[in-house]
């Protein structure tokens, strides 16, 4: 597998995830939706989700 396929395969495995977590915790998509809305409030969650991303590609890496 060449290393855009393995970057491919990661996104939507990520997306898939992400769409099943929601699926079982709606309570999240509402929160996600007001964290939209209010980002002046919410911006923590842009941080948690960077750190996440970077935690994921970055230990992925070595």
């Amino acid at each position: 597998m060449t290393p855009p396929q393995r970057a491919l395969v990661r996104i939507l495995l990520l997306a898939v995830v992400a769409g099943l977590l929601l699926l079982v915790f709606p309570r999240a998509l509402a929160v996600l939706e007001l964290a939209a809305r209010e980002l002046r409030y919410f911006w923590w969650v842009i941080l948690l989700v960077g750190l996440a991303l970077w935690l994921i590609w970055g230990l992925g890496r070595r």
